[in-house]
């Protein structure tokens, strides 16, 4: 069993050395210890997190000064504490009660985890109650119209005095000529579609 340590500070003027030390004298050694500086924690690609993970053999423990040094969030610390249950890696976290190796840390990742899923579970009920709240009181959901009230009306006069293509009343109003036919389509009253389609099949 290794442990492996990882630093990072977010700009080259911010000092690694006293997450170093912490490290070591966590029982890492100076070759096993891993660093990133300059490095966003919210950034896609961290050249010495990547390392790190990549050097870890079955039993090896990812050994980190605090929670925000490795992971961009809680979920996304989560993620890759369930990736090192898979592949039999352990975690231990200096400033915070997070040791995988340990009843009581293991019992506390749990935790964490039960936590992070009843969070999710709230969001996503407060979600749907929102909506049905925004539905009841008759406001529209999902994609934003293109045009205004007042912009649809102005629309829908100017087709109705026939002397424009669709191409012109698109290009006046700064749409497509396909939002164009789902405006007209949604603004004329079904009857009369109907009785256009009805005129039309018998002609």
């Amino acid at each position: 069993m290794a442990l492996i340590g990882y630093a990072r500070v977010s700009t080259s003027e911010q000092n690694l050395d006293l997450q170093r030390k912490a490290l070591i004298l966590a029982g890492c050694e100076q070759n096993n210890i891993f660093e990133d500086l300059g490095v966003s924690a919210i950034a896609k690609s961290r050249p010495g997190f990547d390392s790190a993970i990549a050097s870890m053999q079955y039993g090896d423990v990812l050994v980190i000064w605090k929670f925000d040094r490795a992971f961009r969030s809680v979920r996304n610390a989560l993620d890759v504490l369930d990736l090192f249950q898979q592949r039999g890696l352990e975690f231990k976290c200096l400033t915070e009660a997070i040791d995988t190796t340990t009843p009581m840390g293991k019992c506390m990742y749990t935790i964490r985890n039960a936590f992070a899923e009843l969070e999710r579970d709230i969001i996503s009920e407060r979600t749907k109650a929102g909506l049905e709240i925004a539905r009841q009181n008759g406001k529209h959901l999902g994609r934003r119209r293109k045009l205004s009230q007042r912009k649809t009306r102005a629309l829908l006069k100017m087709k109705a005095q026939q002397q424009y293509t669709h191409k012109e009343i698109a290009k006046e109003f700064g749409i497509s000529t396909r939002t164009l036919s789902r405006i007209l389509n949604e603004y004329t009253p079904q009857k009369k579609r109907t009785s256009s389609n009805d005129n039309t099949s018998t002609a």
